[in-house]
Order: structure tokens, then sequence, then C-alpha cells
């Protein structure tokens, strides 16, 4: 019989630490991986931003304060202006029939508005998409009176609404507006 063997400790012992000890001494010998780094993504999803991210917010100047007025509007196009109608609608919610209503959710007009209203734009922006959105809307086959007519008809979606949000602000990008 080999002395040799007798003086090594047994592989496994009654708590397994023996195998452990291997599996790690075994590890340890082992040339240590290449780590590419990689953009961590997140398994759940993207978190959660506000409506307005990526615009800055109106900024009172000291004549603003002195005066008591209201900040001067953040300057967006008809184009931005649509997109964000979309994420205003998609942050407080879509209803039909009212402007607004007593949960917070908006009509297109009412989103419109609220944009106006935290800022972003001036009326003539407004008055600029809205054209755009008539133009969409008659080019695609749907001949209204207003986009409001048809965010209130019966078989237009949420989504219908983003949609032609969608393709409006590409329309009054492509123009340059």
């Amino acid at each position: 019989m080999n002395v040799t063997l007798l003086n090594l400790p047994p592989l496994v012992t009654v708590d397994g630490s023996g195998l452990a000890a291997e599996i790690e001494a075994y590890l340890a010998t082992l040339p240590a991986p290449v780590r590419v780094p990689v953009p961590y993504i997140s398994p759940l999803g993207s978190t959660v931003q506000p409506w307005n991210a990526g615009y800055p917010f109106p900024q009172l100047t000291l004549l603003d304060r002195l005066t008591r007025r209201p900040a001067r509007p953040v300057p967006v196009t008809a184009s931005d202006h649509l997109r964000l109608v979309s994420r205003y609608i998609t942050a407080v919610g879509w209803v039909q029939g009212a402007m607004w209503d007593s949960t917070g959710r908006v009509c297109l007009l009412g989103a419109q508005t609220a944009v106006l209203v935290h800022g972003y734009g001036t009326p003539t922006t407004v008055q600029t998409a809205r054209v755009q959105l008539m133009e969409t809307l008659h080019a695609t086959g749907r001949p209204v009176r207003s986009p409001d007519e048809f965010n209130d008809r019966p078989t237009t979606r949420q989504a219908d609404i983003h949609h032609l949000l969608d393709r409006a602000a590409a329309r009054a990008l492509s123009l340059g507006l």
C-alpha cells in the first residue's frame, strides 16, 4: 500500500467542505476570464422618465421675478410640440369627449394646452402643429373638421392618437417646422 495516499485528507468530509475546497483550489488555477465591457440593460425595462425629459424647464429671469410674470416659453418646433403632446398623453392618460377629466386624463386638445401652459412653445407653435395634424388626417383619408372631432370618434383609440401625432411630427420635421 502506498504511504502517501494515507496522508492525504479525505476528498469528501461529512459536511462536504473537502469537495468545496478542492473546487476552489482548481478554480484558482484557471486564468481570469477576459471581461468585455457591455452596457447594462435592465431585464425589467427602462426607468420611468417625466414627459418633458430632454427639454429644459422654463427659467424665470430677474425681470420676470420683479414684474411677477411667467417665464418665457422654451422655444420648440412644431415637431417637438407634437412629440411632447404624445408623451404627455402617455404620462397622464387619454380621454374622449372632454378636454380633461377629474383624474387628470386629457384629450388631444387638452394635451396641447397642457404642454403650452407648462411653458413649451407659443400659441403660434400650437397652431402650426394643429395644421400639421389636419394635413395628416386629410392625407391619410380621414377628413374631419378638426383633430378634436377625430379624438372624440367612438372608433378612435389611444394608439390612433399616438400614431397620428407621430406621423404629424415626422411631417412637420420633414418640412422644417
